[in-house]
C-alpha cells in the first residue's frame, strides 16, 4: 500500500510516503509560507508519488471531530494565513483519496502506539515540548478528543517558590507551556535550551515542571507510560531529574506496578524523531481501510 504522511507544522511541512509496516520510501520538507503557495507543492508532490490516501498531523488548534462543523479545518492558529483553512478538505478534493486527520502530538502519540514505545498499551501519553508544549492522550485504545482535542499543555502549574518569572504564554502566564516550553526557557535565561546543557539549574527547574505536570496527568488520566518527546527532551539529562521530583511530588499517593518503576513510566520518546510521520502513516492506513 502506497499511503501519504504529512507532518504540518508552523516552520515546516514535512511531506513523506511510506506502507502500513512503518517503511518510509520518499521524504520532501516544505517551509510553511501561505496556503496558497504551500499547499500546490504538496498536493504537487502527494500526486507525482500516487498515494492510495493521506494522514495528516497538523499544528493548531484544529477539528479533529468527524461529523462535527468545521472538521478538517486549522482554527484559531496563531499562523493567522492558516486560520479557517481547510486542509484536509484540500487534499481529499485534490488527491480523489481518504485522509486521515489529527492534531501533530496525536499523529506522533500514533507512531509510538503502532511502532515504539506504547506498543500494546491501551492507555498512554505522549507530551511534546518544543516551541511549545501539546499533550496526546490514548484512553481505552482511542486517541481522546472530547469536542475538540486535549489541551494539556496550558493546565495552570503551581509555581516553584522563589520563582518569579511572568511566563510565555500570552493567555495564562502560569500555564505548563508558559513557564516550561523552549521560548519560555530561552527568556528566562537569555540563551536557547541547546546552549544551556551545562547549566544544571535550568534543567532542575524544567524538570520540576515537567514532573508536576506528569503528577497531574497520572492522576487526571491514569497512563500505562508517559512519553516525553521534542525538542527540549533532547536534554537527556532531564529524565531522571524529571523522575526524582515526580517521585517528590507524587508523595507515594499512587502504588501501582507501573509507577513503581519510573524508569519504565517516564520514557523518552523512541523512533528517532519520526514518530510523527509514521503516525501520519497509521491515519492514513485507517483513512484508507475505513
Amino acid at each position: 500500500m502506497r499511503l501519504g504522511a504529512l507532518e504540518a507544522g508552523g516552520t515546516k511541512m514535512v511531506c513523506a510516503v511510506g506502507d502500513e509496516k512503518g517503511r518510509i520510501r520518499e521524504r520532501r520538507v516544505i517551509p510553511t509560507r501561505t496556503p496558497e503557495e504551500t499547499l500546490p507543492e504538496m498536493i504537487g508532490f502527494y500526486r507525482e508519488q500516487g498515494v492510495e490516501s493521506l494522514g495528516i498531523g497538523c499544528f493548531g488548534p484544529i477539528n479533529p471531530v468527524k461529523g462535527m462543523k468545521g472538521y478538517g479545518f486549522i482554527t484559531s492558529t496563531p499562523k493567522l494565513a492558516w486560520q479557517n483553512c481547510d486542509i484536509a478538505g484540500a487534499f481529499e478534493r485534490a488527491l480523489g483519496c481518504p485522509v486521515g486527520f489529527d492534531t501533530d502530538v496525536n499523529a506522533s502519540l500514533l507512531g509510538e502506539i503502532t511502532f515504539g514505545a506504547a506498543r500494546g498499551l491501551s492507555d498512554c501519553i505522549y507530551v511534546t515540548v518544543g516551541t511549545g508544549i501539546g499533550v496526546g492522550v490514548c484512553a481505552g485504545g482511542k486517541l481522546l478528543h472530547g469536542v475538540m482535542h486535549p489541551e494539556a499543555g496550558h493546565i495552570l502549574m503551581r509555581r516553584r517558590p522563589g520563582d518569579s518569572y511572568p511566563g510565555k504564554c500570552p493567555f495564562h502566564a502560569s500555564c505548563l507551556e508558559g513557564l516550561a516550553a523552549g521560548p519560555a526557557i530561552e527568556e528566562r535565561w537569555g540563551a536557547k535550551g541547546a546552549e544551556l546543557k551545562d547549566r544544571r539549574e535550568v534543567w532542575d527547574l524544567e524538570a520540576y515542571y515537567l514532573a508536576q505536570a506528569c503528577v497531574d496527568f497520572t492522576y487526571v488520566y491514569s497512563p500505562g507510560r508517559i512519553i516525553l518527546g521534542g525538542g527540549v527532551m533532547h536534554q537527556e539529562q532531564l529524565f531522571p531529574m524529571i523522575r526524582r521530583q515526580y517521585r517528590e511530588l507524587e508523595a507515594g499517593y499512587v502504588k501501582n506496578s507501573q509507577t513503581a518503576d519510573l524508569e519504565s513510566y517516564i520514557v523518552p520518546a523512541s523512533l528517532g524523531d519520526d514518530q510523527g510521520i509514521l503516525g501520519c502513516l497509521r491515519l492514513a492506513w485507517e483513512a484508507k481501510e475505513g
